[in-house]
């Protein structure tokens, strides 16, 4: 622990502070009697807007959750799983790329909590191999690996992971790699590098990351049908294939028809950045526990651990205010991203694999917030976020989604 409870304590605060073809209908949860008109004005007004936004067919499957106070309040799926196939439903398992790193994240902070871990510890005592140029390896810590803030550029190396390198084969490699800044004087987005936290954590608990994810938040969770590996996947019976579509030469944001395409399995041997699969319906329950609502599983200690910034990542501010001039102020805590749209503290996170997208994001200070997972990645997709967000705060609606205009935002993100 040593630093981590006052630091904790400090900023506690920060937390409380498809095509369109004809398939079966969607599965819905509506709010229940005791909800208040208002929130169901806009849950109706939202369902309505998203029924818009898959009928444009910028998307193959889709499947949104949103969580109030600690109970799912609305719950619905559009499209297949796969051209010609089954229905997505709210039970239809979806690889979430990197908001895998929030589940790592959590962890992590429970053994720091617990006191087995802390941010401070050298991560060479887990990854002796982890090396970088000039021997800056002496310096990094647990909680600059939790918070990209290793000194690579960004992205080092993922195109080594994806050609099938071994991941244990690419951490010496990282020693002819040029530092952008000292390690913990900047920020650079990594996988392979924030997969080392996943020995960190099996060191701590004496068991398989994997284990200790079903262990102690999957399982406690009631998470059932998430895993963190290729053959989780499969084992549900009931997954989403990924999809993707090629653009068409000479006309901007022009692209072909959907087409689904084969898994490609590299992030799931970086577990800790990119391995998790998991429904909308699982997600509910993660996003609960992530806004307070599990405290057996995820305390409070823990959460203001987790969500407390460590970093600013200015070039976020740039790729968030693509989607909406409305996201500033992009921080990183460990595994999550801080904003404040229109001034309000909103906690996010992003994640691709190919032929997938997922987001998940929350108002902490109001208690609701929202995961949207997709078998296809288009620019909608990430426009359902603020298109969701302003309903929240009672802001101007803004047509993020392009309905008015279906080619504004056709196009690939």
């Amino acid at each position: 622990m040593r630093l981590v409870m006052a630091a904790a304590a400090a900023l506690a605060g920060f937390h409380t502070a498809a095509l369109a073809q004809e398939t079966a209908p969607p599965v819905s949860l509506i709010p229940d009697a005791a909800a208040d008109m208002t929130e169901a004005a806009r849950l109706e007004e939202f369902e309505a807007l998203l029924d818009a936004a898959f009928a444009t067919g910028d998307f193959v499957g889709l499947s949104v959750a949103i969580v109030r106070g600690g109970q799912t309040r609305f719950l619905k799926s559009w499209g297949v799983t796969e051209i010609g196939g089954a229905p997505v439903t709210p039970d239809t398992v979806f690889r979430i790329g990197s908001l895998s790193k929030g589940f790592t994240a959590a962890l992590a902070g429970k053994a720091m909590s617990e006191g087995l871990l802390s941010p401070s510890d050298p991560a060479t005592s887990f990854v002796p191999s982890l090396k970088l140029a000039g021997g800056a390896e002496k310096s990094l810590q647990l909680g600059h690996l939790l918070s990209h803030q290793t000194g690579l550029p960004p992205n080092a190396y993922d195109n080594l992971l994806e050609e099938g390198a071994p991941v244990a084969d690419i951490y010496p490699k990282y020693r002819g790699v040029k530092l952008i800044c000292p390690v913990g004087g900047c920020y650079a987005y990594q996988n392979i590098a924030f997969d080392a936290a996943r020995h960190a954590i099996s060191s701590a608990y004496g068991e398989s990351f994997e284990f200790a994810l079903r262990k102690r938040l999957f399982d406690p969770l009631g998470m059932k049908s998430a895993s963190v590996d290729e053959a989780g996947l499969y084992a549900t019976g009931n997954w989403a294939r990924p999809h993707v579509r090629d653009r068409i030469k000479g006309e901007e944001d022009a692209f072909g028809p959907w087409r689904g395409t084969a898994i490609k399995p590299a992030y799931w041997r970086v577990p800790a950045a990119g391995g998790v699969n998991a429904s909308a319906r699982d997600m509910a329950e993660w996003l609960k526990a992530a806004l307070g609502h599990a405290p057996a599983v995820l305390p409070r200690e823990t959460l203001d651990l987790i969500f407390t910034p460590r970093t600013v990542s200015p070039g976020e501010n740039v790729r968030m205010r693509s989607v909406s001039p409305r996201f500033k102020a992009a921080q990183y805590a460990f595994g999550w991203r801080r904003y404040a749209y229109e001034g309000v503290p909103l906690i996010a996170h992003s994640g691709t694999v190919e032929g997938y997208a997922a987001q998940i994001a929350f108002l902490p200070d109001r208690d609701v917030g929202i995961v949207i997972l997709s078998n296809a990645r288009s620019k909608r997709l990430w426009r359902i976020l603020p298109s969701f967000l302003d309903r929240e705060l009672g802001l101007t609606r803004e047509d993020w989604l392009a309905l008015n205009d279906n080619a504004a935002t056709a196009g690939s993100k």
